[in-house]
């Protein structure tokens, strides 16, 4: 099967099970020197392709913050365990062909908690890199991925392979979406300071505030606030 041929068989077997997003990267993005996270290569060698896999939060979640934490988070592990469902359909499915798949934890998994370097609180690779170079948005200045039609009301995971698939491209879409640059709201509401308007994110306040202010359950304050 061509690889034209299998990106579009994952394609339609992604939205038949309930995907709102469908992307692939070629992993060759990842060597950018202007990447600094962990790259898919350290995981597989052979890889040659991420898939990245989409749902889009129902925006009910977030207005029920701040004091609905409990529902917002619950919603937010409703996707988690929708796109794992997804995902595990869709990575058999490519070991049909004769191929190697295995699932790269959702993104936003908890900083590491449980599934990667908890020194730099850095995930196995960046799902929202992958989705950039995918063509399926930009990066906002809460640092998540800005969708053209769902924001950053999105939950992501992916599929890492050596399927030789159609990569997409992010054609002439900016790195930082256009509106973040004048916006800042993210920033201004966010409870542990762990946004700025002009810096990186500082990942041990927004986990540190996760895991021991809120007991475990999710913020959501960057991404109820946000106009996009």
């Amino acid at each position: 099967m061509s690889r034209y041929s299998l990106t579009g068989n994952l394609r339609h077997a992604a939205f038949q099970h309930g995907a709102d997003l469908f992307g692939v990267a070629d992993a060759s993005c990842f060597l950018s020197p202007d990447y600094q996270g962990n790259r898919p290569q350290e995981i597989m060698p052979g890889g040659t392709s991420v898939v990245v896999l989409g749902v889009s939060v129902p925006r009910g979640a977030f207005s029920t913050l701040p004091k609905g934490r409990g529902e917002y988070t619950n919603t937010l592990m409703a996707g988690t365990a929708t796109l794992r469902v997804i995902a595990f359909f869709l990575a058999r499915q490519i070991e049909r062909e004769g191929y190697l798949a295995t699932i790269v934890p959702t993104e936003g998994s908890e900083y590491g908690y449980w599934y990667a370097d908890r020194a730099t609180l850095k995930a196995d690779l960046s799902l929202k890199y992958a989705a950039y170079h995918a063509g399926l948005g930009s990066f906002g200045r809460n640092h998540l991925l800005v969708h053209p039609d769902y924001g950053a009301r999105v939950r992501m995971t992916g599929i890492l392979t050596d399927a030789p698939l159609e990569a997409g491209d992010p054609g002439p879409a900016p790195f930082l979406h256009p509106a973040c640059e004048s916006c800042g709201k993210c920033a201004d509401i966010c409870p542990a300071k762990a946004l700025s308007r002009d810096g990186p994110l500082d990942r041990e306040r927004c986990a540190d505030y996760m895991f021991r202010e809120l007991g475990g359950l999710r913020c959501g304050m960057c991404i109820r606030v946000c106009p996009l």
